[in-house]
């Protein structure tokens, strides 16, 4: 995938150099809250990074994970996603995904990123489902997903290894069909 462009933001692949970006995303608590333990930078660079650029190769072009940076700054603001489903409690479908950092919380980058990648999922790689899920209690991410157009299925339970505070309120699984997208969307606004 060449880097694809929105209105503030530049998504491109990631590369070794992002190291550094990465582990600090992956290391901060705040971001980590509602999906795991921070990360160590060690597992950083000899796991999550290697698997990132990996993928490059076995994913049809235009899926995987994506750098999200300011167009005019070039600052690193985190990574959206476009993967085949994979989260615990996902039945099929591409699964949207976003990690941004604390401080740009509530600009809209992770809607606007999202948005970008499920229109090129639907209008590039033709996809028929988009898929996402978070923990019930994680109000920010949800309003990302309605914003982009995803709606609740359902909420369920799952058995995690390690509490996480809210997990007794389960996870919600949220999707948008590519006929959904199509009658929500302004002819227009596929194009951008």
């Amino acid at each position: 995938m060449n880097a694809m462009e929105t209105a503030r933001m530049r998504l491109r692949r990631f590369t070794e150099a992002d190291a550094d970006d990465l582990a600090a995303l992956h290391g901060d608590p705040e971001v980590m809250r509602y999906i795991d333990d921070p990360e160590p930078r060690s597992v950083i660079t000899q796991e999550i990074l290697p698997e990132i650029l990996q993928e490059y190769g076995q994913l049809p072009n235009g899926m995987g994970r994506f750098v999200a940076e300011e167009r005019e700054s070039g600052v690193f603001l985190g990574w959206v996603s476009l993967r085949p489903a994979s989260s615990v409690g996902l039945t099929g479908g591409t699964e949207l995904g976003y990690r941004l950092r604390h401080a740009v919380w509530g600009h809209g980058y992770a809607t606007e990123g999202a948005r970008a990648l499920v229109r090129r999922g639907f209008t590039e790689l033709n996809l028929d489902r988009v898929v996402a899920t978070t923990m019930t209690v994680n109000a920010g991410s949800r309003r990302v997903l309605e914003k982009t157009g995803l709606s609740l299925v359902r909420t369920f339970f799952v058995e995690w290894p390690e509490y996480l505070e809210g997990a007794e309120h389960g996870d919600v699984e949220y999707e948008l069909t590519r006929e959904t997208w199509s009658a929500q969307t302004v002819p227009g606004d596929r194009d951008r």
